[in-house]
């Protein structure tokens, strides 16, 4: 598989909540994914994840909430589309 890296952040904030994105371009898509990327969207506090999307192979677009990760699948529109959701989730997560 090719893979290019096309971002990479990972933050603390202050009121202890972690973001990391990493975002790869691909080819070709991996098994699961209609789409030329590969992906992790985290956020969690205190070691625990709050909401993570992702694209593990063979599973397609999903996303896991919640400190037992219950994984539920989502609608995969676009990249920007994608960081979006995740970062609305973060917010409704944390009372923002």
């Amino acid at each position: 598989m090719g893979a290019t890296l096309i971002h990479r952040s990972k933050e603390t904030r202050a009121d202890g909540v972690t973001i990391e994105m990493v975002i790869w371009s691909v080819d070709p898509a991996v098994a699961g994914s209609a789409h030329e990327y590969k992906y992790r969207l985290y956020a969690g506090r205190a070691g625990r994840t709050l909401v993570r999307y992702d694209n593990e192979a063979g599973k397609g677009d999903h996303k896991h909430v919640g400190a037992d990760e219950a994984e539920v699948p989502f609608r995969f529109v676009s990249m920007q589309q994608a960081v979006s959701d995740f970062l609305a989730d973060v917010a409704r997560l944390t009372g923002e």
